[in-house]
């Protein structure tokens, strides 16, 4: 299995109309995902999503937690399918960074679904480290997800 995790700030709060198209997309993409080959399961709170998760102490944070079978299907899900429109017009509603915002790492089999704790040490250890074993990127996937992952 492959954990993948994806953190963001947004342009504005996310009830704000900077924010009116991302949010009314994210019901529709969620249940795409659920529905998705491979699929394993997603960080979310009472409200089905994981917007009010508090993430570094700061409302305009928006953090993404996966659990997939395989590279193969997290890339699908995400390039192959419409949650490609969100990527490419991220834009529109995130503040660039030059930080790293995304991390894969392997999961095994029996393994806790990840933390929100889990996550950031993994995106921290890739933006110290490079890639590693521990984490990595989608260049790095190829050399360190574990065989039955990719």
């Amino acid at each position: 299995m492959i954990a993948q995790m994806n953190y963001s700030t947004a342009l504005a709060p996310l009830d704000s109309p900077i924010m009116a198209e991302f949010m009314a997309g994210l019901d529709r993409i969620n249940a795409l995902a659920e529905a998705s080959d491979g699929f394993i399961w997603r960080l979310k709170d009472e409200s089905g999503n994981a917007t009010s998760i508090d993430v570094m102490s700061d409302p305009k944070s928006v953090l993404n937690v996966t659990v997939w079978a395989s590279v193969e299907a997290l890339y699908d899900f995400a390039y192959r399918s419409d949650h490609h429109y969100f990527i490419k017009h991220r834009e529109r509603w995130f503040v660039p960074s030059a930080k790293r915002s995304m991390a894969l790492w392997n999961l095994g089999e029996g393994a806790p679904m990840p933390s929100v704790e889990e996550a950031f040490a993994r995106l921290r250890h890739l933006e110290e480290q490079g890639p590693s074993r521990f984490a990595f990127d989608w260049k790095g996937a190829r050399a360190f997800a574990d065989k039955d992952a990719v």
